[in-house]
């Protein structure tokens, strides 16, 4: 069995697979990660982000988040970010904060029922 080739950022293949609702990773067209997530209009939310071992550590994970929130931004979707991974990669690439979804209550707090 062969070594899986050196991920670096500038090879990392992302692709959105509609199908499958997942953004995938290829690295020499090897799977190397996928962050699955769950859309609806005007929102998407990545609820889990897996890099195979073989790649971790170089960059395949940000090169999901990445491509992914930059889509996000083309689409004018907004992100909830309910995969840790997603919620720690955005809390250190401040550039991509406005992306995420807040909820803005329609109700104001008038203490009646």
């Amino acid at each position: 069995m062969s070594e899986p080739p050196t991920a670096d950022p500038q090879t990392v293949d992302v692709r959105d697979d509609t199908e499958v609702n997942r953004y995938e990773a290829r690295v020499g067209g090897q799977l190397a990660g996928t962050a699955q997530y769950i859309r609806t209009p005007g929102l998407i939310a990545f609820v889990h982000t897996e890099v195979d071992p073989a790649y971790e550590g170089q960059g395949v994970g940000g090169a999901l988040v990445r491509h992914s929130l930059d889509e996000a931004r083309e689409q004018g979707a907004a992100v909830l970010a309910v995969c840790p991974f997603y919620a720690g990669w955005i809390s250190r690439h401040p550039a991509y904060r406005d992306l995420l979804y807040s909820e803005q209550s329609r109700a104001a707090d008038g203490g009646t029922r």
